[in-house]
């Protein structure tokens, strides 16, 4: 009999230490759950006049800025691009089939 009532001793104190640390753990998530709870207010939305009127500021701004970087260029002032030619585009792929043969008689050796 008195091995049961040690165990139920060891029992109560170990409900007595489990309750206590429930408890804290209640405590601490009340604690945060004021602090970090659900957000219910939410963004309202924007009207079309204040979107408008970010709109007008906007283009004002970029019209500021294209004033003082001055006119824009003139696209015929810029240099041609650069093309190649045929011809000169023939001798890179001949050039090219030969380093390919090459790879491929290597290969098979």
């Amino acid at each position: 009999m008195s091995h049961l009532t040690g165990v139920v001793q060891q029992l109560k104190k170990e409900h007595d230490r489990l309750t206590r640390q429930l408890d804290g753990i209640s405590r601490a998530l009340s604690a945060f759950g004021a602090a970090y709870g659900q957000r219910t207010a939410r963004r309202s939305k924007i009207s079309a006049a204040g979107r408008e009127r970010i709109a007008a500021a906007q283009r004002l701004r970029w019209s500021n800025l294209k004033k003082k970087s001055g006119q824009m260029k003139d696209v015929s002032g810029m240099p041609k691009k650069r093309t190649m030619s045929a011809a000169g585009r023939r001798r890179i792929g001949a050039a090219q089939k030969l380093r390919w043969a090459k790879v491929r008689a290597a290969k098979a050796t």
